[in-house]
């Protein structure tokens, strides 16, 4: 039998949700322009798989109005309550989500004009299982839709020690999974399989210490700080100084950081 469980390491909780929120909200100009770019319109129906806390869920209901449907699917029953909450006070009404293994969803074959996925492939493993079910659930002549990581280009300026130290434990957990599918292989995957229309679409954005985004790094670690303890990677006073000292470089006016390049790619089904 395949092992279809998610390995997404990074546990549910308050801080968390806020995170992936805060995540969504600095990445949704950026969004906007890739869902512009493929043209999604009214009346579409799309899907967003491993949609946390609520994904780009909005941006798809903006674009594809009343008459359109948009459902959000995650395997995370806690993130989900929360993107309902979320989904209800923005009156999003064409939204519904669902409680699915994005490796086996349960829903109907070739019966999405778009289907997205954002940093699900490189973070939890089985990438191929997700590709498939993906491409599955797209019509012919529809979109299918990745986003995904690369995070050498993740820096802080001036360079810090705290701040290499935290990134050279993201590099330790996520980048040597055998089965996950970073940035740098993304659009050669959806020529490989067989998408006509191949689009690619690189974007880093850039903080100040003024700017929401400034503890993404340190709020990020706090997320897998469970996990990094548990596998002994770090020691507790140890990263609880190194997050510390990172937060306060960070938060100086002086300091300017930038985030991960995103690969967005899509291509068409036949």
């Amino acid at each position: 039998m395949t092992d279809t469980t998610s390995r997404y390491p990074i546990p549910t909780s308050p801080a968390e949700t806020a995170r992936l929120r805060m995540q969504a909200d600095a990445m949704a100009p950026d969004t906007g322009v890739l869902l512009d770019r493929i043209g999604v319109a009214a009346g579409w129906r799309c899907l967003d798989l491993a949609c946390g806390c609520g994904g780009i869920t909005d941006l798809l209901a903006a674009r594809v109005g009343g008459q359109g449907r948009v459902l959000g699917l995650d395997r995370d029953a806690a993130l989900l309550a929360a993107a309902r909450d979320w989904a209800a006070g923005l009156g999003l009404a064409s939204v519904a989500f669902a409680e699915a293994d994005v490796r086996a969803t349960g829903q109907p074959r070739a019966s999405f004009d778009l289907v997205h996925m954002r940093f699900i492939l490189s973070t939890a493993g089985h990438a191929d299982a997700t590709l498939d079910e993906a491409l599955a659930l797209v019509r012919p002549g529809g979109v299918l839709v990745a986003q995904e990581p690369d995070i050498a280009p993740l820096c802080c300026y001036p360079r810090h020690p705290a701040w290499d130290r935290l990134k050279g434990l993201l590099e330790e957990l996520f980048c040597h999974e055998p089965t996950s599918l970073w940035a740098d292989g993304l659009y050669q995957r959806f020529l490989d399989l067989g998408l006509e229309d191949v689009q690619y679409r690189p974007f880093v954005a850039g903080f100040t210490s003024a700017h929401p985004m400034v503890d993404y790094m340190p709020t990020t670690i706090g997320s897998l700080a469970e996990v990094f303890l548990e596998k002994g990677m770090i020691s507790p006073q140890e990263l609880e100084r190194t997050v510390a000292a990172c937060r306060a470089h960070l938060h100086d006016p002086r300091t300017v950081s930038t985030s991960y390049m995103v690969a967005q790619v899509w291509g068409r089904k036949p």
